[in-house]
């Protein structure tokens, strides 16, 4: 086999690889015989193209396999829609095939209803084709009588607006102006009252803002004061000085009727001349220590004697002191 054969074999299968898997791309299979075709007219495909699908009950069965024109004179302008479904659904010639569209931003697809009753559809037949009516579609069949009644009505309004042109003559039109610019000023009057209104109104806000501040703050050191209270226990501090008071008084009653030492004290009218008595004779010992300190610390190395004590004139001396 010469080289110019063999480049010629390897081209024709290449070409064949890239015919059937262009085929198969598209969703035909070359090798598949289990496939029939079967064709539907339409007036309009709306939307519908080649890469459409074509669906049982939801289920992908098959797919379109071409779109044209049909070439009878008696049905100029019909468009023939030929797709291919696969062999193990069978159904009857009365089914119907519907073309619909899944969302609005989606290409139309091809819906087969199937009927089950009489002669089964063979490859090749027509069936019935139907458009169902997409969202836009029923829109536009809801909005058309709503159409018609918006033109009565601008007709009308444009009947209103000719006769209220025909009212408003010249003097008219003047009255209007002269009330249309009265009109302006009030505005601008009612304008400033609403400005002075709103400063005010501002003025006010800002002071019942430190007001409300003012009170929160009050508030606020009052819940505190009144938690410092409910935490202080203040039964068991006003027991305890309820406990203190009374033996305060306890004591004191004790001092009045000259019980203890204290009391003996205070009621003791005997006593307190003693200790009165006592601290003069202690304040005169004192004097007298200070005057002659040798009459109570004597060192004599050669045996001299103290003074012994003159009580005339100690107390002379104790005058001159004083003086």
């Amino acid at each position: 086999m010469s080289k110019e054969l063999k480049i010629g074999i390897v081209a024709v299968i290449v070409i064949a690889g890239f015919i059937w898997g262009y085929n198969f791309l598209k969703g035909q299979n070359l090798f598949n015989t289990d496939t029939r075709y079967f064709n539907v007219e339409y007036p309009n495909i709306s939307g519908l193209t080649k890469s459409s699908f074509v669906t049982i009950n939801g289920l992908k069965v098959g797919t379109i396999d071409k779109i044209e024109f049909n070439p009878n004179p008696e049905k100029k302008g019909q468009l023939v829609v030929r797709f291919s479904v696969k062999k193990d659904f069978n159904f009857s010639k009365e089914s119907v095939v519907k073309i619909y569209s899944p969302s609005p931003l989606s290409p139309s697809n091809l819906a087969i209803v199937p009927h089950y009753e009489g002669e089964n559809a063979k490859s090749e037949d027509y069936l019935k084709g139907e458009i169902e009516s997409s969202l836009f579609t029923s829109l536009g069949e809801r909005l058309d009588p709503l159409q018609a009644k918006l033109e009565h009505v601008i007709i009308s309004a444009d009947s209103l607006f000719k006769n209220v042109n025909n009212v408003l003559d010249l003097n008219t039109q003047n009255s209007l102006k002269v009330s249309v610019k009265n009109l302006e000023t009030t505005l601008t009057e009612v304008k400033k009252t609403m400005l002075a209104v709103n400063g005010v109104i501002d003025k006010t806000t800002t002071d019942l803002t430190e007001s409300v501040k003012n009170t929160k703050a009050i508030t606020e050191n009052f819940s505190k004061i009144s938690d410092t209270i409910v935490n202080a226990n203040i039964g068991g501090i006003l027991k305890k000085a309820e406990v203190t008071l009374n033996s305060a008084n306890l004591m004191l009653s004790g001092i009045n009727k000259g019980k203890g030492t204290l009391g003996k004290l205070v009621t003791d009218e005997d006593l307190y001349n003693n200790i009165t008595s006592m601290s003069k004779e202690l304040e005169d010992l004192l004097r007298e220590m200070k005057l002659n300190p040798k009459r109570f610390v004597h060192f004599s190395l050669f045996g001299k004697k103290a003074k012994p004590y003159a009580p005339n004139k100690d107390v002379k001396l104790k005058q001159e002191v004083t003086k």
